[in-house]
This record gives C-alpha cells, structure tokens and sequence, in this order.
C-alpha cells in the first residue's frame, strides 16, 4: 500500500507560479513511476506529467515548457513546479503512484489539491 498526500494548492493570478508537493508513505520501495494528473469541472481527468524513479519525465503538450516534475526520494516526495499559469490550467490536482511487482502493478492516488488561476 502506498499512501499520498498532496499539499501547495491555493489561487494564484495568471502568469503566476505555485508548487505542489506530493509526500508518499508506505510501500515506496516498490514505487514504479509517479505523476500529477488534473481533473476541471466537467471534464476527464487528464494527465499533466509523469517521472520514472530514474528520472525520465514526460509532460502532456498543454504544460511543456512551463511545469516540471521532480522527485526528492530522500524525502519520498514528489514537486510539481507551475510556472506562468494560465486560468484554463484550473483544477484539482491529483497525485498518482505505479507501483510493479512480479505479477502485479496498482495505482495510487491522493485526494487532490485545488489550483485556481484567476484575476
């Protein structure tokens, strides 16, 4: 089991910056690939970036070039950096975990944290 909890929401203006921070417990030895995903009112929960535990990053098109993944394993966490954020960049934040054992791969999520970019 692993468990996640998301922290660094709150409501910035456009073109402003947040952090999000992802902190893991429980069975992280075995944490595959951790990642961000986002979820706006009335629509489909979307991918917005995923990092491997040897580092290899992948970003959905909407944010390259101004969000970044990172993970600190010392602290088992990991960062959403959100640079120059748009109002349409609104929504709830999702932390996810893949973790793979032999015969067995399970995803994680955390509850979510609320990113609102507005005037």
């Amino acid at each position: 089991q692993v468990q996640l909890v998301e922290s660094g929401g709150g409501l910035v203006q456009p073109g402003g910056s947040l952090r999000l921070s992802c902190a893991a417990s429980g069975s992280i030895s075995s944490v595959n690939v951790m990642g961000w995903y986002r979820q706006a009112p009335g629509k489909q929960r979307e991918l917005v970036a995923t990092i491997t535990s040897g580092r290899s990053t992948n970003y959905a098109d909407p944010v390259k070039g101004r969000f970044t993944i990172s993970r600190d394993n010392a602290k088992n966490t990991v960062y959403l950096q959100m640079n120059s954020l748009k109002s349409e960049d609104t929504a709830v934040y999702l932390c996810n975990a893949i973790t793979i054992v032999p015969g067995s791969l399970n995803n994680y999520w955390g509850k979510g944290t609320q990113v609102t970019v507005s005037s």
